[in-house]
């Protein structure tokens, strides 16, 4: 499974988040990426990411995974609030190459 879902009071999905597994060459268990994060305007400030993101970290201490990681925008004011909160902040900067022309 690679999706955590939580509803609000409706049978609407209220957020989810996507994450992947894949090895690392600095670790013997596997490292986590949660690639997507999504909360309903209507539930944020309301504690369904942090449930999110806490149910991803209970299943890599019980799986044994050795880091859940993700990336995010400078101006994302809104979440790294949250993200200051519960996860360390890293010195890494992200380089990517988009489609060839």
């Amino acid at each position: 499974e690679t999706t955590l879902e939580t509803s609000s009071t409706t049978p609407l999905v209220g957020g989810f988040a996507t994450y992947l597994l894949h090895p690392s060459t600095w670790s013997a268990t596997p490292y986590c990426y949660l690639e997507d994060l999504f909360v309903d305007s209507s539930l944020r400030g309301r504690g369904t990411g942090r449930a999110l993101i806490s149910e991803l970290y209970r299943r890599a201490d019980r799986k044994g995974w050795s880091r859940v990681y993700w990336a995010t925008t400078d101006d994302n004011y809104t979440a790294r609030t949250l993200y200051d909160k519960i996860a360390k902040k890293t010195d890494f900067i992200q380089y990517r190459r988009g489609p060839s022309a």
